[in-house]
């Protein structure tokens, strides 16, 4: 099946509108039926409004799923006054034992308390505010990345398709991209970050560019520093 945009891409190189090389490799993979990715896809609608006087397309988000969903977390009100009834019930017949259940759960937390210092003692184990100290460094410094690349495979063949993920330190934005040993780009993609810090986006291995094998560069950058890491590519 043809994508849609084609049209539109051809439109747009005919007329000479946008980035050729990113519109002829958008052309190349709707004519392959090969994954496009949704800033390519972005891109060719943002010209097609511009240039070509396409209609913004309006997403409607639907809300009947979501309202579905409600009546599995509702509790009874029923129940709740039940077991409020039985606890009130329960609570004016226990009022005279209130002052004798109190003092068997203090005397149990004392038995309880010595016990865990016996069992402590028995096994060796010293806690001390240095050891305690050591481990809240330790924790520390398992996040030392405030940014970071990589991929879900080391080596890839031509056409497989390539998860990109990765993590920074920073709001809105990283910008990705792919290079050759010899520093030639071939692939470029700007990521908005989740809440929490992360990325992800795939991309297709082959097109204009990849058409040698050899070690290849993906690269982060975020505005404050930039990260790399490498991955082998196979014709």
């Amino acid at each position: 099946m043809i994508d849609p945009i084609l049209d539109d891409v051809k439109a747009l190189l005919d007329k000479d509108f946008g980035d050729d090389r990113i519109l002829k490799q958008i052309f190349r993979a709707c004519e392959n039926n090969e994954i496009i990715s949704n800033y390519e896809r972005n891109y060719v609608r943002k010209l097609s409004e511009k240039y070509l006087g396409r209609k913004p397309e309006v997403i409607s988000t639907p809300l009947i799923e979501e309202k579905s969903t409600v009546p599995d977390v509702i509790i009874p009100e029923t129940n709740i006054a039940q077991n409020l009834q039985t606890f009130q019930s329960t609570t004016s017949k226990s009022s005279k034992n209130l002052k004798n259940s109190k003092m068997i759960f203090g005397i149990g937390g004392i038995v309880l308390v010595i016990i865990i210092i016996s069992v402590i003692s028995f096994s060796g184990i010293s806690i001390t505010p240095s050891t305690v100290e050591t481990s809240v460094i330790e924790s520390d410094d398992s996040i030392s990345d405030t940014l970071s690349v990589k991929t879900d495979f080391s080596s890839y063949n031509k056409k497989d398709i390539i998860a990109i993920n990765g993590v920074s330190n920073t709001s809105g934005t990283v910008n990705l991209s792919i290079e050759t040993s010899n520093g030639k780009l071939v692939w470029t993609e700007q990521v908005s970050l989740k809440s929490d810090g992360r990325y992800s986006t795939l991309v297709i291995a082959g097109g204009p560019g990849w058409e040698n094998s050899g070690a290849y560069t993906i690269k982060v950058d975020n505005g404050k520093e930039t990260k790399s890491n490498t991955f082998s590519f196979t014709i």
